[in-house]
């Protein structure tokens, strides 16, 4: 079975970058030992974000009277709320099986592992079979990291795939990690009722983000309920009783607490064992593949995409990196990818989204800096729909107005970021966004209310 391009893996970095290449006229095959659309789709992006939009219907309704309407007699139906999440995940699951067939992408089902000569060999139902390819794309993603003193059992200490299919919502839960991950799920589950406590080992919660986006979810989560310790670490879990007794590490001391779950949160790693890199000679470092501007490993006809790499482990960077890979492949000359140029969006409630330079990290590379905010509490439409938390920073170069960075939290953020990703690319000024009329009332008009305040030309604060 002889192709153009094999793809290793079918996550929103192989099921992409399979589709450009049979655009290309590439004859492609993808390889998946599981569900089409990898862990984004199945396990990740899509199934969570169904969960927590049934945590933010929840609070609607809860507090309903807040727009003048009274609800009697709500409840939350768990197992419900689970499998409608099941549901969204296999219907995308479903989808990405039709964009194969489109595109007439041939799907191998199995295991498959590199060997020399650009072949790879695929074990599905005990039977062996090898494919070759005159370019294999690896694409094999990441699972969740697992702590040495904190092993995962699926039970009382879940990883993200077990905190998805709970069968009934715990009475108290332990979050471990407070990245993207940690925070979605501890938002879902204190929405649905649970009492929830955020361990994280930094001094602050979403470390990767603007101090003052921290500042503010931290503010807003613990408003909702949610207890946060900082400047912390678990020791260890005892799960011998019926729950968990969890010792923490505090800057104040230890302090045991006891729950129902613990949920491990504590980032990724890539699936690189056992498919074969060290028999094909292929270099990793630290865990991660070594690759080109272009993904190219340092063995010929070998690449790699996605959070198999040292770059943001995010599913539309591994959807533009495949992109970028088999155009390249293609005799085109892509741009690379800008990696300072890349969004990152939180769905928690408020959500988050950020692109550029913090304001430390700013100073930290020398510039002067011009910083604008604009609180969401000034907003007409964000006061109408009843989401006042948050706000827009910006962060510009004082010399020549360059749009070093932008940070939001707030409702519906996410929705939002893309006008920075783009002004930024365009190499736009802040005087070119803040001439820009922005429609109102809207929640986005808030970005160029924060470059006014940045200019000192703000309106409504």
């Amino acid at each position: 079975m002889n192709y153009d391009i094999i793809v290793l893996g079918s996550g929103p970095g192989g099921y992409v970058t399979a589709i450009r290449a049979s655009q290309l006229g590439f004859k492609t095959a993808i390889i998946e030992k599981e569900s089409l659309g990898g862990v984004c789709l199945n396990w990740g992006c899509i199934p969570t974000k169904a969960l927590l939009k049934s945590a933010q219907v929840f609070d609607y309704i809860n507090h309903a009277e807040d727009f003048g309407i009274k609800v009697d007699g709500v409840q939350s139906d768990f197992p419900a709320v689970i499998k409608r999440s099941r549901d969204v995940a296999d219907g995308m699951s479903n989808g990405i099986a039709y964009l194969m067939k489109k595109n007439k992408i041939d799907v191998i089902s199995g295991f498959g592992k590199l060997k020399k000569e650009n072949i790879v060999s695929v074990t599905s139902d005990a039977k062996t079979t090898d494919y070759s390819a005159k370019h294999i794309i690896i694409a094999t993603g990441a699972r969740s990291r697992v702590l040495p003193n904190i092993p995962q059992d699926g039970k009382k200490i879940l990883g993200y795939r077990d905190a998805l299919v709970l069968k009934k919502a715990p009475k108290k839960m332990v979050v471990i990690g407070s990245g993207a991950i940690g925070v979605e799920f501890a938002y879902f589950y204190n929405a649905m009722g649970v009492d929830v406590t955020i361990v994280e080992y930094l001094p602050n919660i979403v470390p990767l983000e603007d101090k003052d986006i921290s500042k503010q979810l931290q503010r807003t989560f613990k408003k909702s309920g949610i207890n946060i310790l900082t400047n912390s670490s678990v020791e260890k879990v005892d799960t011998k009783g019926d729950g968990c007794k969890v010792s923490i590490k505090t800057s104040k001391g230890s302090e045991i607490i006891e729950c129902d779950v613990v949920l491990s949160a504590v980032g990724i790693t890539a699936n690189i064992e056992g498919i074969g890199l060290e028999d094909v000679g292929i270099k990793t470092e630290n865990g991660k593949i070594l690759v080109d501007d272009f993904y190219n490993t340092n063995v010929n006809g070998y690449y790699a995409i996605g959070d198999v790499l040292s770059t943001q482990a995010l599913a539309h960077v591994a959807s533009a990196e495949g992109i970028i890979c088999v155009e390249k492949i293609a005799g085109h000359n892509p741009e690379k990818i800008d990696y300072k140029n890349i969004p990152g969006c939180t769905y928690c409630n408020p959500e988050i989204a950020s692109v550029g330079y913090t304001e430390e990290q700013a100073k930290e590379a020398g510039y002067e800096v011009k910083t604008g905010k604009f609180p969401f509490t000034a907003s007409g439409k964000a006061s109408a729909a009843g989401h006042k938390d948050g706000f827009v920073k910006v962060i510009f170069d004082a010399k020549y107005g360059e749009w070093l960075g932008c940070h939001m939290i707030g409702y519906n953020v996410t929705e939002m970021i893309a006008e920075a990703v783009v002004a930024r690319k365009l190499e736009t000024t802040g005087h070119e966004i803040l001439k820009s009329v922005h429609p109102h009332p809207t929640m986005s008009e808030a970005v160029m209310e924060a470059v006014a305040d940045a200019y000192d030309e703000v309106i409504h604060i």
